[in-house]
């Protein structure tokens, strides 16, 4: 069934798709305190914006470095990072992650970062590595804060860069998405992934292909997103509960961290996008200033733009965990007999561990099941390989709804990103009501990549239910040509059907505790836990 071209008032489309103020739930945060009258008394979205879509490492770490080499001497770059390696090259030679950004520091501009403290290096995480990229960016003139400002287990896991240029304001631009400034993620179409890998399960070999989106956006949703970044700089609570760490922090620091400079006015209508950003940050005491019982916008807007489903749920994830989080999308599958879910995620888990790998395959046991059952055929589920037949690690966060409505950001679809660690999305919806929006431009695009069709190649993927059936043709050539023992030509295409393994009883029984638990947690307050409220 192809979508029709919206008719309807454009700001009733607004408001249908986006969250009020009232629907954020958080009344603490300033982002939605400057709306232009004209957008609506409630609205918590800009218009005239710009978002372009930039799939794959490779193409975003390239305009990123062009864009902080163009900083001129009081230009602001303002970052956030889950993980971010100093020696991680975003070109070639010389364009290291910390030489860079040091670099701009030097000659004046004002560089501002917040990188999560991380857990230790001993469990795989990147506390060495982050400490270092923060204290290359201080020597040369910036600031970068090592925050730990979470609940336990928790993390800061939004990526964010914002550019601001006083005096030219059209050149202003936010980068957000999934993609951290670390080793692995310099992937581009080919998926051969990158020359300085992240090492990552033996199924993904020693140079893992990595699948990623990131978005650049120009217009007056820079300083929205700016905004969540000022939030969290400013936040009066200390970095870390560790007192150890705390005592360091003093004795590096003084006098405390330099302050942001003043805030810009927002920068001009580039286009025709309207924004919405979203985030996610836990409910912990103390609470923080900017969201003293946390927010969970990311959750709420998936929930309403759920309601107006009809036709496709197209979805790139990491983590698709937590069947609180997938009864919404089965609820729409349920209730409307048109309506059919794509999803596209990792062939396997990015670890070789049993303990590590048992509760994410017993949750997506469960939501697979669960989706399933409310969708019978109109649910398909995919992995990526590239041509040699290595699986590629899905690490994209993508939802988007009939062509119309699309978030891309760094949360996943499970409880850790809708209410535990702090995440930030941007849902972006054309003003226009033009079928030629960025939802479609999108799915299109990856659609296109993972068919190997070429771009413009899209005949028969404009309509939804027609490129249901074309990825489910081509993934099932592509399996039977593996089951044939590759025998003759590779036919095109990536995609091949996730194959679920199966669990003992035994092992279901203590990776569920482990899920809820330790790698699913519920961050919202205590009187939400055990309800389908966010």
């Amino acid at each position: 069934m192809a979508l029709r071209p919206l008719t309807v008032d454009a700001g009733v489309m607004m408001a249908d798709w986006f969250l009020s103020a009232d629907e954020r739930g958080n009344t603490a945060t300033g982002i939605d305190s400057h709306r232009d009258p004209r957008e609506g008394p409630h609205a918590a979205w800009s218009t005239g914006n710009l978002v372009r879509p930039l799939v794959h490492g490779a193409t975003y770490f390239a305009e990123l470095l062009a864009a902080v080499q163009a900083l001129r001497s009081g230009d602001h770059l303002f970052f956030t990072d889950w993980r971010g390696d100093p020696d991680e090259r975003l070109a070639g030679p010389g364009t290291e992650v910390a030489a860079v950004l040091a670099a701009a520091a030097a000659r004046g501009v004002v560089v501002r970062g917040l990188l999560w403290r991380s857990h230790l290096d001993r469990f795989r995480y990147h506390e060495h590595e982050n400490r270092e990229l923060g204290e290359q960016i201080q020597a040369a003139g910036g600031e970068c804060l090592l925050d730990m400002r979470v609940r336990p287990g928790g993390s800061h896991h939004q990526k964010l860069a914002i550019l601001r240029h006083p005096g030219r304001p059209e050149r202003d631009v936010a980068y957000l998405g999934g993609i951290d400034l670390c080793h692995g993620r310099k992937d581009d179409h080919t998926h051969a992934g990158d020359d300085q890998p992240c090492p990552l399960g033996a199924a993904y070999g020693p140079r893992p292909a990595w699948h990623d989106v990131q978005v650049a956006v120009h217009g007056p949703a820079v300083r929205d997103l700016e905004i969540t970044f000022r939030e969290r700089w400013e936040d009066p609570a200390p970095l870390t509960r560790n007192p150890y760490r705390r005592w360091r922090d003093r004795t590096l620091r003084p006098t405390g961290p330099l302050p942001c400079p003043a805030p810009l006015p927002a920068p001009p209508p580039a286009g025709t996008d309207a924004v919405q950003v979203l985030r996610t940050f836990p409910f912990r005491r103390p609470g923080y200033r900017f969201a003293p019982d946390g927010e969970r916008s990311i959750a709420r807007a998936h929930l309403k733009a759920l309601t107006r489903a009809r036709h496709l749920i197209y979805l790139e994830d990491q983590y698709i965990w937590s069947p609180h989080v997938v009864q919404a999308f089965a609820d729409a599958l349920a209730a409307r007999r048109w309506l059919r879910l794509i999803a596209v995620l990792p062939h396997h888990p990015d670890r070789d561990s049993a303990l590590y790998n048992a509760p994410q395959l017993l949750a997506r046991a469960q939501v697979m099941d669960l989706l399933c059952r409310a969708g019978g055929s109109r649910v398909a589920f995919y992995g990526i390989e590239n041509h040699a037949g290595t699986p590629v690690y899905v690490h994209a966060k993508v939802t988007i709804i009939d062509d119309v409505w699309c978030t891309i950001g760094s949360d996943n679809l499970n409880l850790r990103s809708w209410t535990y660690d702090s995440e930030i999305s941007c849902a972006v919806v054309d003003q226009t009501g033009s079928p030629d929006c960025l939802a479609r431009r999108l799915r299109l695009m990856l659609c296109r990549e993972h068919l190997d069709r070429d771009p413009g190649d899209d005949a028969a993927l404009q309509d939804m239910s027609q490129a249901f059936d074309v990825l489910a043709s081509s993934a099932r050539q592509l399996q039977a040509w593996h089951d044939s023992g590759r025998r003759g030509r590779r036919p095109p295409g990536r995609l091949r059907p996730y194959v679920l393994p199966g669990l003992s009883r035994f092992t279901t029984t203590w990776a569920g505790a482990a899920l809820r638990h330790m790698y699913d947690p519920d961050g919202r307050p205590p009187t939400l836990r055990g309800t389908d409220f966010f």
